[in-house]
């Protein structure tokens, strides 16, 4: 409520919206997030040659970071700038500056100009207005012959998250096999990965959960230049 005693509006601009969550509810440590790589993402890469990535919708970095210490070269990028400045202090502090391009854009408009051997999209989930389908089909054209897209959602809602179906009006988590239909993709491309992972972790508020990782990993036929 207002002073004046009017609902606030809630913020929908993505920019705005991304903005205050990455400024307003960090933690002591200075970030909203772990900082460490999504255990999917190190379980799905770390037996790839390493070449060219491209994480989209970095957040902080966690993922660019350990892309970057595994050989990588990185172009991270994000819609917030406070989440930007995270992980370009962290990759400097690590001796990791050389290897991570941080770019701040929207990903609703984003349009690939480059070719690479890996593309992530991690947890690319929003409360607010984002054309998921869309960015990732964009996604999947950037990934070079031999390359690979790797896709990483919520197979179920998280304890407390707004992207529960039954607590809000937009669509229910997609699985991996939806996620897969709606790239569309042609018989160019081999699919490595499609699965439900369960894996436990550590909560904030100390307590022991069990979440579901959507992961969808795919190849594109060629040899890798």
């Amino acid at each position: 409520m207002s002073d004046a005693g009017h609902s606030v509006d809630p913020v929908t601009d993505p920019a705005e919206f991304w903005e205050a969550r990455y400024r307003s509810t960090r933690g002591e440590h200075g970030r909203v997030w772990s900082g460490q790589v999504n255990a999917a993402v190190e379980r799905e890469v770390a037996g790839l040659t390493p070449g060219t990535a491209l994480d989209l919708g970095c957040g902080e970095g966690g993922d660019a970071l350990w892309l970057a210490a595994n050989g990588w070269t990185v172009t991270a990028i994000d819609i917030s700038a406070a989440a930007l400045d995270v992980g370009r202090a962290e990759a400097q502090r690590a001796g990791l500056a050389d290897r991570i391009h941080w770019v701040r854009g929207d990903l609703s408009t984003w349009e690939p100009t480059s070719a690479f051997d890996l593309v992530t999209s991690a947890f690319l989930h929003s409360p607010v207005e984002l054309p998921r389908d869309e960015v990732l089909r964009r996604a999947a054209s950037a990934v070079a012959p031999g390359g690979r897209l790797l896709v990483v959602g919520h197979g179920a809602a998280p304890p407390g998250s707004k992207l529960n179906h039954h607590d809000h009006d937009g669509p229910p988590l997609p699985t991996t096999d939806e996620v897969l239909e709606s790239l569309a993709l042609t018989d160019e491309w081999i699919t490595e990965t499609r699965a439900m992972v369960e894996r436990s972790a550590i909560w904030r508020d100390g307590s022991t959960v069990t979440l579901v990782d959507a992961v969808l990993r795919v190849r594109r036929s060629g040899p890798r230049a």
